[in-house]
Order: structure tokens, then C-alpha cells, then sequence
């Protein structure tokens, strides 16, 4: 797997670089909602509200999704990518390339 090694580095890489970014993107949406009751209505406020929300929701999953893939990153480092965390059998390249931040073989995820 040392040849493939390199391109999930990369996919990982990749994925993580998109996520900060994306997270950088809507940062706008996180930030509190004014009290401003002569800027905003009632219902535009609600939907302010649900708005920041949904965006700190999708930011903790980001940052769920980034942790995964540093814990990743670290393995590929260490040497232990590519095997299961729960069994140490060797992760199937089918399954990694799916989800190249996998830390468990299909049988252990399950």
C-alpha cells in the first residue's frame, strides 16, 4: 500500500483544506443575531436564528469530519494507516477509498 500511501495523503489533505475553507466561508452565518427589533422583524429574526443554527450544526460536523481526518493523517504518519483500529487487520483499499479516513475495517465499523 506505500505506493497508494501518498494519494490518500492527498485525498486527506484535500478534504481538509476544503473544510476549513467552507468554515471560513460561513463564519458570517455562526455569529450571534442582533436584538435590533427595528433592523429586523420578528419572523426575519427567526429565521436568523435558525439560519445560525443550522450553520454552527454544520460547523461542529466540519470540525468532527477534520478531527477524523487529522487522527488520519497521523496514522499515515506513525505507520498504522490502512489497518483496522479495533481488530489490526489490513482496511480494504475499496473501503478507504470511499472514505479514505477510515479507522475501522468494514466488519469492526458495523
Amino acid at each position: 500500500m506505500t505506493g497508494t500511501l501518498d494519494h490518500f495523503k492527498d485525498l486527506l489533505e484535500r478534504e481538509r483544506a476544503e473544510l476549513l475553507s467552507a468554515s471560513e466561508g460561513t463564519s458570517a452565518d455562526r455569529k450571534p443575531v442582533e436584538l435590533d427589533q427595528q433592523s429586523v422583524g420578528r419572523v426575519s429574526r427567526g429565521d436568523a436564528m435558525q439560519v445560525q443554527a443550522m450553520a454552527k450544526a454544520q460547523d461542529a460536523r466540519r470540525a468532527a469530519r477534520i478531527m477524523m481526518i487529522d487522527a488520519a493523517l497521523k496514522r499515515i504518519e506513525v505507520g498504522d494507516y490502512g489497518y483496522c483500529a479495533e481488530c489490526d487487520e489490513e482496511i480494504p483499499e475499496k473501503r478507504l477509498a470511499v472514505d479514505p479516513a477510515a479507522p475501522r475495517c468494514v466488519k469492526c465499523a458495523g
